[in-house]
């Protein structure tokens, strides 16, 4: 018996080394993301997700982006995003406008008030990244771990990920 990827056909179930791969990366996508959130909330009253949202437009020219763009690289609905915006904007973090150049689009805009929210969640959320990940790898770990993870994301969506600039 060969290596079961080798065979003709999709394999039928998970076993051994690919079973043991598939629940270690199980694991880690339910309980980062927790994670995650439970630093952020408690330190800066944000979800990840509305960290991500904020993050994106502090990083966009103008601190603004198109709303279809935002939920691009949030890989969200625009219904959620749209939510996430409105709890955003009630803080006064974010507010939203017609786009000035196409009227059918809605621009997502950084207050100055959400930039200094991101710029105060910042070390928190940089200190948890690095305490549960990055502290955890060698040099050539967090390289493969960069590999293999646009490899998979790539997989799921050709254009990929969002990547800083």
């Amino acid at each position: 018996m060969g290596d079961p990827r080798e065979s003709s056909g999709p394999p039928a179930s998970l076993a051994g080394n690919d079973l043991e791969t598939w629940a270690a990366l199980a694991t880690l996508l339910e309980w980062l993301p927790a994670a995650l959130d439970s630093q952020l909330q408690r330190d800066a009253q944000l979800t990840h997700f509305e960290y991500g949202v904020l993050y994106a437009l502090a990083q966009a020219p103008e601190r603004t982006l198109r709303m279809s763009v935002l939920a691009g690289y949030a890989n969200s609905s625009l219904s959620r995003l749209s939510r996430a915006a409105a709890r955003l904007g009630s803080r006064g973090w974010l507010r939203r406008t017609p786009d000035p150049v196409d009227g059918r689009y809605t621009l997502a805009v950084l207050t100055d008030s959400g930039h200094a929210k991101v710029l105060d969640a910042t070390p928190g959320h940089v200190q948890v990244v690095h305490r549960l990940v990055l502290d955890r790898l060698t040099r050539a770990q967090a390289r493969q771990l960069r590999e293999i993870s646009r490899r998979i994301t790539t997989a799921i969506r050709e254009q990929g990920a969002w990547e800083p600039s």
